[in-house]
């Protein structure tokens, strides 16, 4: 069992009295069929460098993907998080017979995180985005007890979807935010949900090739409404969502430099209240693991 997780019968002090959790986000190769066996090499690395928790995408196939159950088996005790599985893809009896698998398999290691997508993708892949909410509030009624609150995690940008995490699950997994959207989530949380943003950065000093790889990644996620209004809630305008984010929005949205500096940047999220970070690392290019780069921040970062 993982030491972040509550011990049952026993009463957890609220999590930001054990300090932050240094995670990482996964994207790219991680789910590829082909590169199964070199996946699971890297989460081994991962697990070995120290970092507590492996954050992956759930895709849009049916239940839960098998990439969760392939690094719980890869590693011993390296926690794995779906980041997320969509409400869209996914039905509750697929996800409480998917997650009863891997708990039967690894006790205790795997938290599911559920989200409700984004119409673009939902409706794209043939489905009918209607009602997100109330989606979600029907399968957190399903699964019911099959999956424990503490062992679920939401994904959550406004204060109605963050206010739901409070009250049903472990907290809320906040996607593609600023230091700024931290503050604001841990207000509506409160001081006992749990609250892990991903934040991508980018080892890279200078700022011209650093903004390069950055916008690579914040483009395409500025053309999905429910990113872009989130970041309008929090003072951004169209001149910030443009091309792929002004300077500022960019700077705020992806941490990059040295190890130190990149450091200091998700410290931000820490100071505003986030009790884990799932750090993602860009590179130019995404094809990659990028194996070097978690082993300097892992210095940088982590506890030695």
């Amino acid at each position: 069992m993982n030491s972040d997780d509550p011990v049952p019968g026993v009463p957890s002090p609220p999590p930001r009295e054990r300090g932050p959790v240094i995670s990482l986000w996964g994207g790219g190769p991680w789910a590829d069929p082909a590169r199964r066996a070199e996946a699971r090499e890297a989460a081994a690395e991962v697990e070995e460098l120290g970092y507590a928790r492996l954050w992956l995408s759930g895709g849009f196939d049916p239940g839960l993907h098998p990439v969760f159950g392939d690094l719980l088996d890869a590693t011993r005790e390296l926690g794995v998080a779906s980041g997320i599985v969509s409400v869209w893809a996914a039905t509750p009896q697929e996800l409480a017979e998917g997650w009863a698998d891997l708990e039967r398999r690894h006790p205790g290691r795997f938290l599911l995180g559920l989200g409700n997508s984004h119409a673009t993708i939902v409706e794209g892949g043939g489905g009918r985005y209607e009602k997100p909410y109330t989606r979600t509030v029907e399968h957190l009624d399903a699964l019911g007890d099959a999956v424990p609150p503490q062992r679920l995690v939401l994904a959550a940008l406004g204060p109605r979807m963050l206010r739901l995490a409070r009250e049903r699950t472990r907290g809320a997994h906040p996607y593609f935010v600023p230091p700024a959207h931290t503050s604001f989530a841990r207000e509506v949380l409160g001081g006992s949900s749990w609250l892990a943003p991903e934040v991508a950065v980018v080892l890279e000093s200078d700022p011209g090739r650093a903004r390069a790889v950055a916008r690579e990644h914040t483009r395409g996620y500025l053309a999905l409404p429910n990113y872009a209004d989130n970041l309008r809630r929090l003072g951004y305008g169209d001149d910030d969502l443009r091309d792929g984010g002004s300077d500022r929005l960019v700077d705020e949205l992806v941490c990059w430099g040295e190890p130190a500096t990149v450091a200091a940047g998700v410290a931000r999220h820490v100071d505003a209240g986030a009790d884990e970070v799932a750090v993602q690392v860009l590179t130019a290019d995404p094809g990659r693991f990028p194996r070097a780069e978690w082993a300097q921040l892992a210095a940088a970062l982590l506890p030695a």
